[in-house]
């Protein structure tokens, strides 16, 4: 026998300022449901999922829950207000005496319940929200983002939770790899239609991408039909006006047809500009070190990252990812040893906290304020890269229309934020970006244009996050802060560095593949060697992964030159890559010579 619905939306129909979000929308939910709800920035995926938890009431249709459901909400900026502790909070709803399960809850979501609402920070309000939600294990969850500010380690475990649970979900989030381990069905909003596929995030793109070719085929079709008999109208319908009237009017109903036709939001116009090339070594760390409070971040590390390298720092939160990013790009000194910038570096920042966003100010004025885009003279213009723009004009590039731009900062969604931050930032000439946290809130489509931009970027990349999938598809190194000021250099993604310390990969046989393994003839370095000074045990220590990594870069160089195309299309980009091939297959033979050299000097003294 089937089962009663546990939510069911009957034509729902919204608007907001005028525009339509959803009009005669149909939903239904069943039990055991785990869908991922996707769809561009701004298209109303909160909104559809505030109507579901019965926040948002509906100007038309009707929300049906079955008798006995229940339905718990977490959202992105939880209100707190009139609770002392996120304890008391995550606690809230719970019958007397069940306290317990905030406790276990938030050991696996590493917050603490007596943190005060007053000094928590935001993502320690968000998984407080998260907390109580799960604590609450209602029939129905329905999850706003709830992988944002949490590290790689949480993100598991709720993995793990949601998988196990009994309860039906309805999840939005940017962390891919999560969806694919979650869900079993996907809605997809687009353009005020919501559609269901009863499969998992892994054929949304296939699918979306089918739909949106059927509606260019119908479209062209349409065109042409209308052209013909436009065409027959003009030139054949005065001797035969009365008996036609009923093709004239089928013209008229196909243009209606075009007409009401909603055309598809086109993709981000982001691009990056690497500007002046940098020198060869951008950053070398030398045996830095940093504590705070008696607690150690970081104990006696060096790096040295090369220009064109795209480095990931990984770790669970408060392991001191940001703190070591804040030193190698020269912001804060280290305890001990120094950090070098190399020559003609230009830095350009995204920061985690958006704390370069005035939630005051409008769209228009964070652009046309910032200094270093404004245009003397010009208030309605801001510099590009070197060349004014219209500031509407750029805005509409990252997907803003007119009516935001006099709109406040505060008024953007997450994802909007986001986008708004990139459009400062790649207004810029750089060859060293530092994004921290920049996958935060982004819709698939941003995702996937931010990784295609961050693989053509000339310059050098700095990338903390935790989206693994997102790591995976862009870092060429990875430094694992591994606790207790442990930091340790790994060749390549998420998936390389959990392979290459003994881990399970996360990457699936569609995924980008592992890294290179590193030459067998490197493991040597991994024995002790008593005879040599401090410095040289350290560079014997940190030779295998700077072979893997340049093997790594070679490799990458080399498919992109293998594209017969290039130099006809990009010859400047074609003798940059050609350049960078260059450099890092000298940079291999000096690291492999060095490893020789010392590898034999070590086996001579253990003799």
């Amino acid at each position: 026998m089937a089962r009663a619905p546990l939510l069911q939306l009957s034509g729902i129909s919204l608007t907001f300022g005028g525009n339509p979000v959803f009009a005669g929308l149909d939903l239904v939910i069943q039990p055991g449901d785990r869908v991922a709800l996707v769809g561009r920035n701004g298209s109303g995926k909160s909104t559809l999922m505030k109507v579901m938890a019965g926040l948002v009431e509906p100007d038309a249709g009707a929300r049906i829950l079955s008798p006995g459901t229940t339905v718990g909400y977490m959202e992105q900026d939880p209100d707190l207000s009139g609770f002392a502790t996120l304890g008391d909070f995550a606690a809230a709803t719970l019958p007397p005496g069940e306290e317990y399960r905030v406790a276990m809850v938030a050991e696996g979501l590493k917050f603490d319940p007596a943190t005060p609402v007053a000094t928590a920070s935001g993502g320690e309000r968000r998984r407080a929200a998260l907390a109580r939600l799960l604590a609450e294990a209602p029939s129905l969850m329905l999850l706003d983002e709830p992988t944002n500010h949490l590290d790689i380690e949480a993100i598991a475990w709720l993995e793990s939770q949601l998988g196990e649970t009994r309860s039906a979900f309805v999840l939005i989030s940017h962390d891919r790899a999560f969806l694919r381990a979650l869900a079993r069905a996907t809605l997809w909003i687009d353009r005020g239609e919501v559609r269901r596929q009863e499969r998992g995030f892994e054929a949304f793109e296939e699918w979306r991408d089918r739909i949106w070719a059927e509606e260019d085929e119908a479209r062209h079709k349409l065109e042409r039909r209308i052209k013909a008999e436009g065409r027959w109208a003009v030139e054949g319908i005065s001797a035969r006006r009365k008996r036609n009237q009923g093709r004239l009017r089928a013209l008229a109903a196909m243009r209606e047809d075009r007409a009401a036709m909603i055309r598809r939001q086109g993709t981000a116009a982001m691009a990056l500009d690497s500007g002046p090339q940098s020198g060869k070594r951008v950053i070398e760390a030398r045996g830095i070190s940093k504590s705070f409070d008696d607690r150690a971040i970081l104990r006696d590390f060096s790096l040295r990252i090369h220009r064109g390298e795209r480095v990931a720092l990984v770790g669970p939160n408060g392991a001191g990812k940001t703190t070591l990013l804040r030193m190698l790009t020269g912001e804060l000194a280290p305890d001990t040893g120094e950090v070098v910038l190399g020559s003609n570096v230009q830095m350009a920042v995204f920061d985690q906290n958006r704390a370069a966003l005035d939630p005051d100010m409008t769209l228009w004025e964070s652009l046309t304020g910032d200094p270093e885009m404004r245009v003397s003279g010009k208030a309605d213009q801001v510099l590009v890269r070197g060349q004014p723009r219209h500031v509407v004009g750029y805005l509409k590039d990252f997907l803003f229309d007119e009516a935001q731009a006099r709109a406040p900062v505060r008024a953007l969604s997450g994802g909007e934020r986001a986008r708004l931050l990139l459009a400062r930032i790649m207004a810029r000439e750089s060859n060293l970006l530092v994004l921290d946290e920049p996958t935060n809130d982004l819709d698939v489509e941003t995702l996937d244009l931010l990784q295609e931009l961050l693989s053509d970027y000339d310059g050098t990349v700095l990338l903390v996050s935790h989206d693994r999938d997102f790591l995976d598809r862009v870092a060429s190194t990875t430094i694992a802060m591994e606790g207790d000021g442990k930091a340790v250099v790994y060749a390549g993604g998420w998936s390389d560095y959990r392979g290459q310390r003994g881990g399970v990969s996360d990457a699936r046989p569609s995924e980008k593949p592992a890294a290179p393994a590193p030459k067998q003839v490197p493991r040597k370095a991994e024995r002790t060697a008593q005879g040599l000074s401090f410095t040289e045990r350290h560079r014997l220590d940190a030779l295998p992964a700077e072979i893997a990594r340049l093997e790594a870069e070679i490799g990458r160089i080399e498919a992109l030159l293998a594209d017969p195309e290039l130099f006809a299309r990009d010859p400047s980009k074609f003798a940059r890559a050609s350049e960078a091939l260059a450099e890092r297959q000298a940079a291999l033979s000096e690291a492999e010579e060095d490893w020789l050299m010392l590898a034999e000097k070590a086996e001579a003294a253990e003799r």
